[in-house]
């Protein structure tokens, strides 16, 4: 737990990701913060993208729009919205503060002019670390993630932290590491000089999908 005495910064957090571990909450409502380094981690690689023969139909379909750090705010807000969420309002402060320092990101799908799904995450060196997504319609979390995937790799970053993995993420592609494996390949990561600004985001399903190589 945290101390009680102790502010956290957003100054901090960045040290903590450089570190290896990430802030949670048990609920809503606790007000308590606890960090967290699991023996087994989710990554997500960058080269390793699944799209299924359904998701592939989708992008085909072109029938989104994809923005990235349009409405962060919503993002964070469409993530803690759930029954059971670790998404306290310190957290949720804190990553507004890292996202105003141009640390936190977040990727946005539209459909209809309204947010279908989202991701947001933090980005340090050439390491992103995945803090949660939510979907609004069918697939718009795995949406996010291609669009978010495929960028990263256009940016130079070579780690996609996924903190765990979920059968949702495996069918993506997530894979689960070691805890000391992800140490490593995390100071690997920190010592390139991405920036998840380095090329636009592209914003063409199509140009997406044929990039990636992992379609079935």
């Amino acid at each position: 737990m945290t101390d009680p005495d102790l502010q956290l910064t957003p100054e901090l957090m960045l040290k903590a990701y450089a570190a290896g571990i990430f802030p949670m909450s048990e609920t809503r409502d606790d007000p308590d913060i606890f960090w967290v380094d699991p023996r087994r981690r989710g990554v997500l690689p960058l080269d390793g993208f699944h799209v299924s023969r359904s998701l592939a139909r989708r992008m085909r379909r072109a029938d989104y729009s994809v923005t990235m750090d349009a409405d962060f705010a919503a993002v964070l807000s469409a993530c803690a919205d759930r029954d059971e969420t670790w998404i306290n309002a310190e957290i949720h402060r804190l990553y507004m503060a890292l996202h105003d320092m141009g640390q936190a990101h977040s990727l946005e799908i539209w459909q209809e002019g309204a947010l279908a799904g989202g991701v947001y995450g933090v980005a340090l060196g050439g390491a992103f670390f995945g803090e949660s997504m939510f979907s609004r319609r069918t697939d718009g979390s795995k949406l996010a993630l291609a669009h978010l995937t495929d960028h990263l790799r256009r940016c130079g970053f070579s780690l996609f932290d996924t903190q765990f993995i979920t059968p949702h993420l495996a069918s993506l592609g997530a894979v689960e590491i070691s805890r000391s494996d992800y140490h490593a390949r995390l100071r690997d990561a920190l010592d390139l000089p991405a920036s998840i600004t380095a090329t636009p985001l592209c914003t063409a399903p199509q140009s997406v999908l044929q990039r990636n190589t992992h379609t079935s």
